[in-house]
């Protein structure tokens, strides 16, 4: 019995020893196992904080971009509303000078339609068809142009009487428009005049002329003599050259300068001139 007692126990051991050998070769592999899945744990894990700290460096960049990005739309709508402003300020100054523009080119027209109007007023009046007396225009001002053998005998200042035919038109015209001016201008050729006690050369006598024209229209024609201008430009401002006859007897004419009220017009376009430049 004893003996059946050792062996049994010997088997036990035994058994136990085999048992036990098993059970740890079990638990060294469940070891290895669990270290294997803990350097992969670990290294996942090594993966993730790498990544965290980058994802935490790009946070930080878009959140420094995301106030960069805030801080340039604040400037951006600064300077989109400045530049609104600036567009707004230079469209207002188009503006204004297009309507600057505007007046210039009404007051043109406007004295334009004066002048022509007091053309077709004084041809009508004078008589066109007459070659010894022409009407035109020269820079926006009315020109009534008598050759002085309708007006003078030659070296004379003494109005002919057929002269005072023509100048009674001239002042219908000038008593029908009380607000304009006349100057009237004495020219000759440029043979000097010999002289005598009261005229001395061509200047004394355009001058005379003129003065003789004027007196004719203020006492004979009843016009205001607060509208009449003389004056006497002697040889200065031919018409044509004084190397013919004919050419000289040209040049010897009466003008007489038709001034329209338009003082107003000049002194406009003036002023806007002025505004312009300074803009």
């Amino acid at each position: 019995m004893r003996k059946f007692i050792v062996i049994l126990t010997a088997v036990t051991l035994t058994l136990t020893s085999c048992g036990t050998k098993k059970k740890i070769a079990e638990l060294e592999l469940k070891n290895k196992e669990c270290q294997d899945l803990l350097n992969s744990t670990t290294v996942k894990l090594n993966l993730c904080l790498t990544e965290k700290d980058a994802l935490s460096q790009q946070n930080d960049f878009l959140k420094k971009n995301n106030s960069d990005l805030i801080n340039n739309m604040g400037n951006m709508t600064t300077l989109t509303q400045q530049g609104a402003a600036n567009i707004e300020k230079a469209l207002e100054s188009i503006k204004e000078k297009d309507l600057k523009i505007s007046r210039l080119q009404d007051a043109l027209t406007k004295k334009d339609s004066v002048t022509l109007a007091l053309v077709t007023s004084i041809k009508s009046s004078v008589g066109v068809t007459d070659p010894d007396i022409e009407v035109n225009v020269e820079k926006g001002v009315v020109f009534i142009s008598i050759a002085d053998k309708l007006l003078f005998k030659s070296g004379s200042y003494v109005v002919s009487d057929r002269a005072k035919e023509v100048l009674a038109k001239v002042a219908k015209i000038i008593n029908d428009k009380p607000t304009f001016e006349c100057m009237v201008e004495g020219h000759t050729d440029n043979v000097p005049f010999t002289g005598n006690a009261v005229l001395l050369d061509n200047w004394d006598l355009s001058v005379k002329r003129a003065t003789a024209i004027t007196r004719v229209l203020t006492r004979d024609l009843s016009v205001n003599p607060k509208q009449i201008i003389a004056a006497g430009r002697g040889e200065y401002i031919p018409l044509v050259e004084n190397n013919t006859v004919e050419n000289r007897s040209k040049n010897r004419r009466t003008r007489i300068v038709i001034l329209p009220k338009i003082d107003e017009f000049y002194e406009m376009i003036e002023k806007e001139m002025k505004n312009l430049s300074k803009n």
